[in-house]
């Protein structure tokens, strides 16, 4: 069976897998929590809106985010946002963050603790 775009293989992740073996890999995070989405008092990475964080050897680093919703106010900016807080990282050499709409962004996407901020637990 191939992929196609209309049809995955079957058990094709929907959001490619980060990069979690890298020395880089937690600090980005911890960047990526210091920004925040303006409309919700909640960090986007526990948001959920982090799909993944691809780091390659020489520090190259690729973000696939999505939003809440695609006609988002701060589209535009906040990929900006998320690159100016990891750029500063000792060993990070470029920083590009891309927008995704597939999956679409869902409230099972937050973590524990963005739901408990938000009154959802």
């Amino acid at each position: 069976m191939t992929a196609t775009p209309e049809a995955p293989l079957e058990g094709t992740p929907l959001i490619k897998p980060s990069t979690t073996d890298h020395a880089l890999y937690e600090p980005i995070i911890e960047a990526c929590r210091s920004v925040y989405d303006p409309e919700v008092p909640v960090n986007i990475y526990d948001l959920g809106l982090i799909y993944t964080i691809d780091i390659a050897k020489e520090g190259d680093v690729l973000i696939l985010m999505s939003l809440t919703a695609p006609g988002c106010p701060v589209a535009g900016e906040m990929p900006g946002w998320i690159a100016d807080a990891i750029s500063p990282l000792p060993g990070v050499k470029t920083v590009d963050v891309q927008l995704v709409w597939e999956p679409q962004w869902g409230m099972e996407m937050m973590s524990d603790e963005a739901r408990l901020e938000l009154g959802f637990m």
